[in-house]
């Protein structure tokens, strides 16, 4: 890579760009998307503080960097081969897996954190 004048610049561009080559073609990242505006909108009725709102941060940056690459993962293998191969398969499977831990992580950091607040909100809580 040419690391010329405006390269900064450019290497800012590509990365705005695969953050929305993967917002647009992926389902997943969408819905962890849509998911995340809900955690926030949570968070500020409930008006968390800046701890909570850290572990928050890190945990929705957490899974979408888990769909980002399972979307480079199985966007290689299908540039690989375009014929079945179960080393294929796996390597798709084992991202996946993965995006699947980071989403069930945060929705167990969420009730965590989201969850007593909310409860108290409610009149559920202590």
């Amino acid at each position: 890579m040419n690391a010329g004048r405006g390269s900064l610049a450019r290497s800012f561009r590509c990365a705005f760009t695969g953050l929305g080559y993967t917002v647009r073609t992926q389902r997943n990242a969408r819905i962890h998307v849509s998911i995340a505006v809900l955690a926030v909108i949570a968070g500020l009725v409930l008006d968390l503080p800046g701890s909570d709102w850290a572990i928050i941060g890190l945990t929705m940056g957490f899974v979408f960097v888990a769909e980002m690459f399972n979307t480079v993962m199985e966007t290689v293998v299908d540039l690989a081969t375009e014929e079945y191969h179960p080393l294929a398969r796996q390597a798709k499977d084992v991202a996946a897996g993965a995006v699947l831990t980071a989403a069930v992580t945060a929705v167990a950091v969420g009730i965590l954190i989201l969850g007593p607040p909310l409860l108290a909100r409610l009149g559920l809580g202590q």
